[in-house]
């Protein structure tokens, strides 16, 4: 099924910290402390979100990265959109992955294919799942699971 790229989960990992530190700036270190990641992709990730407006970035040795809107304004679809493109859930709903004409850009099942449209409609209702979804719901989340735990 749809499984998020690497590059991603890091991104929605990091985007969710920035969000419980609300208005802080967070090294790259910082975040890689928190949670076993590799400092290098994160910080490429946080780059390209920075690129994109998602976050901002402070140089220096107190340097680091905070969110550029509230949490509430990122949707994770925005995320994901950023750091991978819309996702597809068949072969031929992605950019050229199954052609069986590779010149004409067509696919052979396509005028008679009995699951394009179900699978259009599922990929539509996951899409605003994630749409739906902002940082801050992802925040709130991490927020009870980690005072569930420290209440046990």
């Amino acid at each position: 099924m749809l499984q998020l790229t690497k590059r991603t989960e890091y991104g929605l990992i990091a985007l969710t910290h920035l969000a419980t530190r609300a208005g802080e700036v967070v090294s790259v270190r910082e975040l890689c402390e928190a949670y076993p990641l590799p400092k290098r992709l994160v910080a490429e990730v946080l780059k390209d979100l920075c690129r994109e407006g998602l976050v901002d970035s402070t140089r220096g040795a107190s340097g680091g990265y905070a969110l550029a809107r509230p949490a509430a304004e990122v949707s994770v679809g925005t995320v994901v959109a950023t750091l991978e493109g819309h996702p597809s859930l068949t072969s031929c709903e992605s950019l050229g992955a199954y052609v069986a004409n590779a010149t004409r850009g067509v696919c052979e099942l396509e005028s008679n294919c009995p699951i394009k449209s179900p699978i259009h409609q599922l990929r539509a209702s996951l899409w605003s799942m994630l749409e739906a979804t902002s940082l801050a719901d992802l925040a709130q989340h991490d927020r009870a699971v980690s005072t569930a735990f420290l209440s046990r």
